[in-house]
């Protein structure tokens, strides 16, 4: 494949996401606040006629070919994104994929909670889709794409960050129920507040293997509260009171996460009720205290995520803060006055390089749309 004269048949394009509160909820069953961001990943497909994939990444600056005959994981992590899409979109419509070549270019930091991963499966199934007319409609895609994630990539992730990026629309929220897959258009209209995201630029390389842990340990609590209380068939379902029962039952760790859980999914929907009357305040109050759980109770976050949220609690222009995404590494998202920005940016970035060395990396971002053909 020559890239430098590749002419492309279909471009997609397919955007990260953010998740305003509700973190760790999806696989639990509950309500999420994401939206999907103008940050992006572009793909550019073309027919080869052959039963081959060559598949090029612009940013690893490396390609790989598929075999559609053997669609087998890979030793390479990001391959592997691709090839269980490719796997899953086989299972359901098989023979429905010849070759092709594709080009992949990305504007989405790597590792830093906003979901580069999914961006690229929904890109993947949409423009295959697109490219041979298979016929998938969206929740097949939302579905599969996830799906390959548990399979051919290890992590058992919930739904939001596939949904956010093919449903999002631009200015919108999406309040979406995990578990029905319900979900209703929120505006997103934060005036005069702006979205600042901070990613710490570490990785601590527990995000994948604790994230799973945190799934089993949520299935522990569930279990053993259903069989005082079969009705519940999620966490999310569970009163906080019902939970506080188990205080002496569960072991400590357990019982945090349940009661975690419990407050968030109940914090996400209060938090919806709050930006609906235009209370920015308590609205950002709440992103606070979502925070405070993940750091205390869930026990995903890490000392760069902790102390740049703390920096924010002493500056009035700034609503809320919290770490996003899987954890222990990636991005805070801040609620930040926007004639402030650029004095928040300055002295946090300082202050987080002279306590931990590290430069910081500030994401402007705007809410837009979700995955879509461009061309």
């Amino acid at each position: 494949m020559d890239i430098n004269d590749f002419k492309s048949e279909i471009i997609i394009e397919s955007p990260g996401r953010i998740n305003l509160i509700g973190e760790h909820i999806d696989y639990n069953g509950g309500h999420v606040l994401p939206a999907a961001i103008d940050k992006k990943i572009t793909l550019k497909f073309r027919k080869n006629n052959s039963k081959l994939c060559q598949i090029y990444s612009k940013n690893f600056k490396s390609s790989f070919t598929i075999d559609l005959h053997k669609l087998e994981r890979s030793a390479v992590e990001w391959q592997n994104f691709v090839l269980g899409v490719l796997y899953h979109i086989n299972n359901i419509r098989p023979e429905s994929i010849d070759g092709f070549n594709c080009i992949i270019e990305s504007n989405l930091p790597l590792g830093s909670g906003i979901s580069s991963s999914a961006a690229l499966e929904c890109g993947i199934a949409k423009g295959v889709n697109e490219l041979f007319k298979i016929g998938l409609t969206d929740i097949q895609i939302i579905k599969l794409s996830r799906d390959a994630e548990h399979t051919f990539v290890g992590t058992k992730c919930g739904i939001m960050d596939q949904f956010a990026v093919v449903k999002g629309q631009k200015d919108h929220l999406l309040l979406l129920n995990c578990e029905t897959l319900n979900y209703e258009l929120i505006k997103a209209d934060f005036n005069p507040y702006i979205i600042v995201l901070l990613n710490t630029n570490v990785s601590h390389n527990l995000a994948s293997s604790e994230y799973n842990v945190r799934r089993d340990e949520c299935q522990t609590a569930l279990e053993a509260i259903q069989k005082k209380y079969p009705k519940y068939r999620h966490l999310t379902e569970v009163p906080v009171s019902v939970v506080k029962e188990f205080k002496g039952v569960l072991p400590q760790k357990i019982y945090n996460r349940a009661l975690y859980v419990s407050q968030e999914n109940k914090r996400t929907l209060k938090a919806v009720k709050k930006l609906k009357k235009n209370n920015l305040v308590e609205f950002g109050e709440l992103i606070y205290k979502s925070h405070e759980g993940l750091q205390n109770l869930y026990e995903v976050s890490c000392n760069e995520m902790d102390f740049l949220v703390k920096q924010t609690k002493k500056m009035d222009y700034v609503l809320g803060s919290r770490m996003m995404g899987g954890g222990f590494g990636g991005c805070t998202i801040n609620l930040v006055h926007r004639d402030k920005v650029n004095e928040f940016i300055e002295y946090i970035s300082a202050s987080y390089e002279e306590k931990f060395n590290i430069q910081l990396t500030s994401i402007l971002t705007t809410i837009g749309d979700g995955t879509k053909k461009v061309s």
